[in-house]
Parts: C-alpha cells; structure tokens; sequence
C-alpha cells in the first residue's frame, strides 16, 4: 500500500512539473511580450516610454535568458509565489483567490447536477422494461456530449431569459443567476456520467452473481440499485477527476457567456493581453485540481476495490 501510493503522489507530483513547463514554454512562444502589450493601451493606459518598458522588463525578468526566467519562476511557483500580474500589479495569488469562490460555487453546482441528472438517466434507461423509453434515455447522453457548451448556454439564455423572463442572464447576483450556467455546465458532464454508468449497469446485470440473485427471488428495484449499482457505479467513480478537469474548462466558457466573475473570465482577460504570471498561475491551479481529484480516487479507490492493490503488487512481484 506505501508503494502504491508513493507511486501515486510521484505521479501527481510529475503532472504538476509538466503542466507549468509546457505552458511557459507555450507562451513564451507567442509574438510580442505583456509589457509592449500594456505599453500600446490595451488595457487603457498611458503610453509607457521606452525607458520604462524596459525598466518594466526588467522588474519582471523579461530581460533575462529563458532558462534563467524558467528557473527562477519555477522556484517561486514552488513556493506558491507566480508574482504579480503585468496587467493589474496585484499579486497572482491574490487575484485567483478572489476569483476562485465564484468558480468553485458555479462547479459545485454543476457537479450536483451532473451526477443527480446522468445517475437519474443511466439508471431509469437500464431500469425500464420499455424498449423504446431505453432506446430514447439511451441516445441522450450521446446528444448532451455532441452539443458545444456555448450553444446550450446561449439557447437557454435566450429561452429562459429573454422570452419567459424566468431567470437572469448574466451576473453573479443571487442564486437564481446561478441555475443557467450550473445547467449549462452539467448537460455535457452528465451525459459522460451517463454513457458510463449506463453501460455498466448493462454490463453487471449480466454479471452470474446478478443472476443468482434473481434466482433467490430478489426483486427488479432490490437487484438494481443494492447489487447492480454499487459495482457498477465504480468505473464511473473513477471518473471523477476527468468530471473536474472538465468543469473548470467548461467554466471559461460559461463565465464569458453568462458574464459572471471567476477563474474563467480572469483566465481570458490574462490570455487576451498575455499577462503571463496570471495565465501560469490559472494553469498550475487547474492542473492541481485535476492532479488533486485523480489523487484521491486512486487513495480511495483500493479501500472500495481491494483488488487494485493486490493487482499492482502481482505486476511488480511478477515484472
């Protein structure tokens, strides 16, 4: 179990490293630098002379090799230090703390939509006897992923919003102009829930154990939900770092459409004006999320199944 989970926390560690080290090659890749971007008036300031774009360059390492600017970036990101942002002088940490409870209400909520939807969905097209209600719930999921996020948030908008005038469009004020973006976010994250568990279900129900349990007179509802679902739901479990990792992708998108405060819409005004310590700082938290969430389904992972343990030490013993 130690070398299980040292292997996983290496692993988690080696994602985090990749992450940063891509992305700050990636942009330092890109034509022109953040300070000639701020010095042309793209965020509405003054003209800087030249003197000060450098002095400016210099302040934040601009100036140095790129090696150098990697090193010493890097050694900062391990200390939780990106800097401080090109664009606004705030220091990095500082602007995604105050972004990030916006994010993480919008994510949380979604999540909940996503798992009650797609569970209520996978389970509802295995449980009916019905052909064409299993074939109709079963095609669902395969439409919620095909459709694009923007798209559902705009027709939702433009339905809920403007036509019926049931909900707000934009902003982050009240729970109620919270509903369209987390029902946006959830209709793709709950259809992959739902492709997975319902074809699971389908996949256990064949199981021998489910058969006898059927034999021994278990009902439909007993064999569903007490022994079908329990295994079946784990692949899906297993999901759930990809799930997060989606949701704070989608959530760029979400918060630019419905106009709301967070990670997202401070990622694109970063990227818009290349404020590198910021779109590094957005990286490095998203990777960490995603590391973070794949880290504790493999730690929880084994004490639900066992076998992945024994598995992993029959591969070593073996190899």
């Amino acid at each position: 179990m130690r070398r299980y989970l040292a292997g996983r926390l290496g692993q988690a560690v080696a994602v985090l490293w990749a992450a940063y080290t891509v992305s700050f090659l990636v942009l330092d890749l890109l034509p022109g630098d953040p300070v000639s971007a701020m010095a042309a008036g793209g965020l509405d300031q003054a003209a800087i002379e030249p003197a000060q774009i450098e002095a400016l360059r210099r302040e934040y390492g601009f100036d140095q090799p790129i090696l150098v600017q990697y090193l010493n970036y890097l050694g900062r990101a391990v200390r939780g230090d990106f800097g401080n942002s090109v664009a606004t002088g705030r220091p990095v940490t500082s602007t995604l703390a105050d972004a990030l409870p916006y994010t993480l209400q919008l994510t949380a909520a979604a999540l909940v939509l996503a798992v009650v939807l797609g569970g209520a969905v996978a389970l509802y097209a295995t449980y009916t006897a019905h052909r064409w209600l299993r074939q109709l719930l079963m095609s669902l999921p395969s439409l919620g992923v095909s459709l694009p996020t923007f798209w559902i948030g705009l027709m939702l908008v433009q339905l809920l919003s403007f036509r019926l005038r049931l909900l707000p469009a934009f902003g982050n004020e009240g729970a109620a102009s919270l509903i369209l973006p987390a029902v946006t976010l959830a209709v793709p994250t709950g259809a992959m829930l739902a492709q997975l568990l319902a074809k699971s279900l389908l996949t256990t129900l064949d199981e021998p154990y489910v058969q006898t349990a059927r034999a021994k007179g278990a009902g439909r509802t007993r064999v569903h939900l007490r022994h079908a679902l329990r295994n079946a739901a784990l692949p899906a479990f297993t999901m759930a770092g990809i799930l997060v990792g989606n949701l704070m992708a989608g959530s760029v998108v979400v918060e630019t459409v419905f106009s709301r405060n967070g990670v997202g819409r401070e990622t694109v005004s970063a990227v818009t004006v290349q404020d590198i310590p910021v779109v590094q700082g957005v990286i490095v938290f998203g990777a960490s999320t995603f590391v973070l969430a794949n880290l504790a389904v493999d730690l929880i992972y084994p004490l639900l199944d066992p076998r992945i343990v024994v598995a992993a030490a029959q591969q070593r013993s073996t190899g």
